[in-house]
């Protein structure tokens, strides 16, 4: 935690689903197409059939709407990674599973990571509760932390770190998956980008 003091996600329990999903989507419409100082709560309210006095109910902010909505759509990432890790008993097969469904998730929702590259200043989305979104990142950790007590993933840096490196390729390449115009399908090349990392985290072999 920094000295920042964290600002709490959204109360939406009173909000009706429907009403939420428009919102959330049209959050991902217009701040995937431009910057964050750029787009208005009128645009939003408009742009989900409610009234400005909905969104600040029950968002407050134009931050807090955009990092709720964001984390909404990560948790949707979650929940799939989780549900395709069921009945995976090899571990590199589990890894690469996760690999997998982060590719295809941004492959199949390229607003989101569109959303998190014009919109998402991440000095102000650190100081809110769902930064650090412990339904995904979790199911990240639990992975890793159970490669390193098998004796499986490198143990001479923190788990921590092996998450970044991770982290740092798929965001790399779900990036340039975007600016190159999405020609190419992201999981097209799955197993041989992951097989490139996984030699990257993997516990060296005995000499």
């Amino acid at each position: 935690m920094s000295a920042t003091v964290a600002k709490t996600t959204p109360a939406l329990a009173g909000l009706d689903p429907d009403t939420r999903t428009r919102i959330e989507q049209a959050v991902l419409d217009i701040f995937s197409e431009r910057e964050f100082h750029r787009v208005g709560l009128i645009e939003i309210a408009r742009g989900a059939n409610v009234s400005l006095q909905t969104i600040y109910k029950y968002y407050g902010s134009k931050e807090a709407l955009l990092f709720s909505s964001l984390d909404s759509w990560l948790g949707r990432l979650a929940a799939r990674m989780i549900d395709h890790l069921q009945g995976i008993e090899d571990y590199k097969e589990k890894l690469r599973k996760v690999f997998w469904v982060v590719l295809d998730f941004f492959e199949k929702n390229p607003k989101v990571a569109q959303l998190v590259m014009s919109s998402v200043y991440v000095n102000t989305w650190r100081q809110h509760e769902n930064y650090r979104n412990p339904q995904l990142f979790g199911a990240f950790i639990k992975v890793l932390g159970e490669g390193r007590a098998r004796g499986i993933l490198n143990d001479q840096v923190d788990e921590k770190i092996l998450l970044d490196y991770i982290l740092g390729v798929l965001g790399r390449l779900v990036q340039m998956y975007i600016h190159r115009g999405m020609k190419e399908p992201l999981t097209r090349q799955a197993n041989v980008l992951f097989e490139m990392l996984w030699r990257a985290i993997a516990k060296p072999p005995r000499n």
